[in-house]
């Protein structure tokens, strides 16, 4: 595990917060799996590449879902600074950047962050800064809006509290987030995914109640209101969009 991560532009920033044991021991699993094992599915997942039928059922979703989150933001971000915390491999940057926003894209994955590089139109090369490392870095600085498409669906509700209470202290407009929503189906699979050895598991998405991730956002120090916005279910993609405003 890195002790920090650093800015495209080869400024390195602080690594990630020890007095937080939970989120860290989560942090680095899903750093683990995406940079080592699951790279290449999701650059074959995000590009126009032919994918199986389940696999286009995801990234149907996955498009669905990063349209209505865009739909929360400003149509024109000209002179804002936005947060894309776990920006995969850039699609939701670039579409951002196209908004005309400065745009911070930060991933755990050094991997996936090359491919969001490499993948941005040079016309837009200007308005992003690209991080590897932890999206609750201090010194990533203040932000308009803060978007994190699914980069917070492994950790449970107390961390989760923790990082929007965080990400709150840095943002003066809306964070828009997403989670797994609390359904049969996903607590079914998120059971029968406890019964495999750790060493053979991906990381496994922690589903939500809604109101209970209010609750406990409000009690880890969120001011403003937590609350759902959308869902989106599209085959094996299923997302619940929420959102923190003052």
């Amino acid at each position: 595990m890195r002790d920090e991560v650093t800015l495209s532009n080869g400024a390195p920033t602080t690594g990630r917060d020890a007095s937080r044991p939970g989120y860290s021991a989560t942090l680095g699993r899903v750093e683990t799996y995406f940079d080592k094992t699951a790279t290449r599915t999701w650059e074959r997942l995000t590009s126009d590449a032919p994918v199986s039928k389940i696999r286009q059922t995801v990234r149907q979703g996955r498009d669905r879902m990063r349209d209505l989150m865009l739909s929360r933001l400003p149509a024109d971000l000209t002179g804002h600074r936005v947060l894309d915390a776990g920006c995969g491999a850039g699609q939701m940057t670039i579409e951002l950047a196209a908004r005309g926003a400065e745009v911070l894209a930060t991933d755990i994955s050094p991997s996936l962050v090359q491919i969001a590089e490499a993948r941005l139109p040079e016309a837009l090369r200007n308005q992003v800064t690209f991080t590897s490392g932890d999206m609750l870095c201090h010194t990533l600085g203040q932000f308009d809006h803060v978007i994190a498409m699914d980069s917070l669906i492994y950790y449970d509700a107390n961390d989760i509290g923790r990082a929007l209470a965080t990400l709150e202290t840095r943002t003066g407009g809306s964070i828009v987030f997403t989670v797994a929503p609390r359904t049969k189906a996903l607590m079914a699979m998120w059971y029968a995914g406890k019964l495999f050895p750790r060493s053979d598991r991906s990381p496994v998405m922690i589903p939500h109640d809604a109101g209970k991730l209010a609750q406990a956002a409000s009690t880890q120090g969120v001011l403003g209101q937590v609350k759902p916005i959308e869902r989106v279910t599209s085959g094996f993609y299923i997302s619940q969009l929420m959102e923190v405003r003052a």
